[in-house]
């Protein structure tokens, strides 16, 4: 009596399959240690500039003998002073007014934009104006420095010097009208992007019921995308407060607690980019100070962002 042995054609495509599989493990096991060391490494870098501001900052305490106190209010900015003031109020203040008044002008300017792209402008208008409009946040900051000083400054000399008010010739209103045309893109493109993602179905249903275009744009569109506007507002802002070369040639170096826009100021970037290029030695309380402001610079950024991001978890809408 014969037996007739049954083949396992599993075992055999189970053999024939083993290495394949392994090597497809293998080669995700790969994948995710190389994204996670790309994300490993953003984290590193933040940490280590956090920790070298940090050591820096501690270090230049114990040379200056300055209080932290003293340093945070102090009005007077004299490193190279005897006795040595370190005051950052005059810097926070130039920071804060030029952060403020290109805001002004940046925000509406961005959000109307942003509106009129979204619901207003044809496809092939749209398609031309976009790109044209992100072109400018391509320009190098510094070559609207020039402009600054080139264009908008003699221009407001024309406008207010024949009034009998002085214009400098670095003063904070021409870098807020700089600065503040150099963060319209990131308004106008980052609010364009929330406004187009809002469901034509809640456009459809404003019109259904007899709003008109504007009426929907405001009261519908807008208020639906408003976490992600508002975000895009933040970032301007974060940005504005960073600005270093267009604010240093149009607002100059001079750190004063004033309320006149068309006299000069100095912001915090522009203070670290003097002690930079200054004379100021290694190790010195004078050349530690720009640690101590860098930290309290990445410290406003810092909580911008976390403001920005609390927003959107709070507002931010989510559609099926």
């Amino acid at each position: 009596m014969s037996t007739t042995t049954i083949s396992n054609p599993g075992a055999r495509s189970s053999g024939r399959w083993a290495g394949p599989s392994r090597f497809r493990a293998l080669q995700e096991v790969g994948v995710t240690l190389f994204l996670f060391l790309c994300a490993a490494i953003t984290v590193l870098t933040t940490a280590g500039i956090v920790v070298v501001l940090g050591v820096e900052t501690i270090a230049f305490f114990r040379k200056s003998h300055a209080g932290l106190f003293e340093v945070l209010t102090g009005t007077v900015l004299r490193p190279g002073g005897d006795p040595p003031r370190f005051g950052i109020l005059p810097l926070v203040w130039g920071t804060f007014v030029v952060a403020a008044g290109s805001s002004l002008i940046a925000l509406p300017i961005g959000l109307l934009s942003a509106i009129y792209l979204s619901e207003y402008a044809p496809r092939r208008l749209r398609g031309m104006l976009k790109p044209a409009l992100e072109l400018l946040a391509g320009v190098p900051t510094i070559v609207y420095g020039y402009l600054a000083l080139l264009l908008v400054t003699p221009a407001l000399k024309a406008i207010f010097e024949p009034m009998g008010i002085r214009v400098e010739t670095f003063n904070a209103l021409s870098a807020c009208i700089v600065v503040g045309v150099m963060i319209i893109p990131m308004v106008s493109s980052l609010s364009e992007d929330v406004l187009s993602a809002v469901p034509r179905s809640l456009r459809e249903a404003g019109y259904g019921l007899g709003a008109t275009k504007f009426e929907v744009s405001t009261k519908i569109v807008l208020p639906a995308g408003l976490s992600g506007v508002v975000a895009s507002f933040i970032l301007a802002i974060s940005r504005a407060i960073g600005e270093t070369m267009a604010v240093v040639l149009a607002a100059g170096m001079r750190p004063q607690l004033t309320l006149n826009p068309l006299t000069s100021v100095e912001t915090m970037t522009t203070y670290i980019v003097a002690v930079t290029n200054g004379e100021a030695s290694a190790g010195s309380p004078e050349y530690l100070s720009l640690f101590a402001v860098g930290m309290a610079l990445f410290l406003i950024t810092l909580v911008l962002n976390i403001l920005s991001g609390l927003v959107l978890r709070r507002y931010r809408e989510v559609y099926q």
